[in-house]
């Protein structure tokens, strides 16, 4: 079985291929799993939506949500609304802390071959007929290579901290 979550849009399973829980680890378990009367559901960490047709799309991980404003912004639809900017090759975003806007949108791009730096309001621009105004990042960072985990995805949590 699968539903989403109604709060935040979580992909939630559970069926008998579903695992029962971590072995001695109450609060894993507790953190994991939500409790149902007809049986737990298991969180997969995975934000997602279902179409008309009853297909699921990810949109995202739960992890990465950037909330901003006390609007929820998904790190992969402004990736792939300023990864069509032609000075960029590989962009990520993710939420730093912001006293003003609890989150805010900050972007890392790595820049295409022989591209000049785009300006944090050329961006802004850019992405406007794509995103929500609290969508667009408020400051850019423009890396060398973005860090990747061993299977190539970008670790937005090492942007973050540095």
């Amino acid at each position: 079985d699968l539903r989403l979550d109604a709060e935040t849009n979580e992909i939630l399973v559970r069926g008998p291929n579903v695992f029962s829980g971590y072995w001695e680890r109450p609060e894993a378990n507790q953190a994991a799993f939500v409790d149902d009367p007809d049986g737990d559901w298991f969180r997969t960490g995975d934000l997602g939506v279902v179409d008309q047709d009853g297909y699921v799309s990810i949109t995202g991980r739960a992890k990465e949500l950037i909330i901003s404003g006390g609007f929820n912004v998904y790190p992969r639809e402004v990736d792939d609304a300023l990864a069509e900017h032609p000075s960029i090759a590989e962009v990520a975003v993710a939420g730093v802390p912001s006293d003003e806007w609890g989150e805010e949108v900050v972007a890392w791009v790595v820049l295409a071959d022989g591209a000049t730096e785009p300006g944090i309001e050329e961006l802004r621009l850019f992405a406007r007929e794509a995103l929500a105004a609290y969508k667009l990042p408020r400051r850019i960072h423009v890396v060398a290579a973005l860090p990747r985990n061993a299977l190539g995805k970008v670790m937005r949590h090492e942007l973050r901290e540095n």
